[in-house]
């Protein structure tokens, strides 16, 4: 008679959470993986804010010499050319690029993002020191600190106090040379005789965060491109039978179709694309006309946001499709770890050490913000990082496609299929 019952070479499969957690190969993985994630965001991110004027390297700023003389008794060059001359040499080398221009032009290198701010010497700067020494002296001269909002509040206020620091100490030089030929003037001019005067060199508008929206703003198309790639991937594989679905108590499993990788790759791919557009245009929504962001170029920055959220969301599904469920850590990596402190966007780069610059030249983000803040503060010019912003998306677009094809292609003729039971 047959027997009935579990055979007796079948392994006891029931268990408890107890045995679960008393397992410690179940404990490895999660606690490999949450130790490393932990350790390099907080290495990644703090390690870019704490000191970024020690860190100074190439930041760009305007120094403009207006000075028309006439020189100081004694001397061959006016005040200004003087003032210019020490504000470069008292510089550390490399740190700060001054860029020596007319007042023109450092106008049009603020209002197109080119710096981070400007030290204007005016026209009669020479004539009113030179008055100090009379025994009616006026008010003290001035040098004027302009600062560029639209590059982000960090990097202009770094750029502020650099200038402030520059034209205080040339205040005091200049207080040394007067100290000798002065007859009547009071102390007080004489120990620091020019006054600094800080204004806004390029005005954006009220409502922009004072220059952070365009970081914002750019953060939520990267998590938009990155969430929606993640949800049309855990979606369709539940609809084609590859994982289940749990929602409370219940729980499904569809059957598996037989389809192949490239086939699958290319479903998520057409419908990330499809869902982007109504992505952007919630973020858009939220942005401008619900909060009142200040967008000057609406329909060109929801083009831009568009095109950004589905090149972020390719990326994400090119790198799942290589490697993985393992491919969504990775993803966040590539598009959310390393991207924020390399984006130039709250710490310039070039207040940045080393390794966030190598990052800031082909990490997404860096060059999405450049695009975002020519459309938002500097008038959508084509020299302030739009086309650069614009030929990055198409090369990441390209990248991603080559590579998800590329790599699901290549299991396809190995035999690696999606299949219950299968072990590729």
């Amino acid at each position: 008679m047959a027997k009935t019952g579990t055979p007796a070479d079948t392994p006891d499969r029931s268990a408890d959470a107890g045995r679960v957690l008393g397992r410690w190969k179940n404990w490895v993985t999660p606690v490999v993986l949450s130790a490393l994630v932990a350790l390099g965001l907080s290495l990644l991110y703090m390690g870019n804010i704490l000191e970024p004027q020690k860190h100074l390297d190439g930041m760009p700023i305007a120094l403009v010499d207006s000075d028309v003389g006439p020189p100081l008794p004694g001397g061959s060059r006016t005040l200004g050319a003087e003032v210019a001359e020490q504000v470069v040499a008292a510089s550390p080398a490399g740190e700060i690029d001054w860029r020596r221009v007319s007042r023109q032009e450092a106008q049009r290198l603020l209002s197109s993002g080119k710096v981070y701010g400007a030290l204007v010497v005016p026209e009669d700067f020479s004539r009113a020191v030179a008055a100090l020494t009379t025994a009616d002296a006026p008010a003290r001269p001035e040098i004027q600190v302009l600062t560029n909002p639209g590059m982000g509040s960090l990097g202009s206020g770094i750029a502020s106090q650099i200038n402030q620091t520059a034209a205080h100490r040339a205040s005091l030089a200049i207080g040394r040379q007067l100290e000798a030929t002065a007859t009547g003037t009071a102390k007080v001019f004489l120990a620091d005789p020019v006054a600094v005067s800080t204004s806004v060199g390029h005005p954006i508008g009220d409502r922009t965060g004072d220059g952070l929206g365009a970081f914002y703003f750019t953060l939520l198309l990267l998590l938009a491109g990155f969430m929606t790639a993640n949800i049309v991937h855990a979606g369709l594989d539940v609809s084609m039978g590859f994982a289940d679905a749990e929602i409370g108590p219940f729980h499904l499993r569809e059957p598996t179709l037989r389809i192949s990788r490239t086939q699958v790759l290319l479903a998520k791919s057409g419908m990330t694309a499809g869902i982007s557009v109504i992505s952007a245009s919630l973020v858009m929504l939220a942005a401008v006309p619900i909060l009142g962001m200040d967008a000057p170029h609406s329909w060109q920055l929801w083009l831009y946001a568009y095109c950004a959220v589905a090149t972020v969301g390719l990326g994400v599904l090119a790198i799942i499709a290589a490697f993985g469920n393992v491919g969504q850590l990775i993803a966040m990596f590539v598009f959310i770890a390393f991207d924020l402190p390399a984006s130039g966007a709250t710490v310039p780069l070039s207040a940045s050490p080393d390794f966030y610059r190598f990052l800031g030249v082909f990490e997404p983000m860096r060059q999405m913000v450049d695009a975002v803040r020519s459309i938002l503060y500097f008038d959508a010019q084509a020299g302030t990082g739009l086309v650069r912003g614009w030929l990055m998306l198409l090369v990441g677009v390209v990248v991603a496609l080559v590579f998800g094809f590329g790599m699901t292609h290549y299991y396809d003729r190995r035999g690696m299929r999606f299949e219950p039971g299968h072990r590729s």
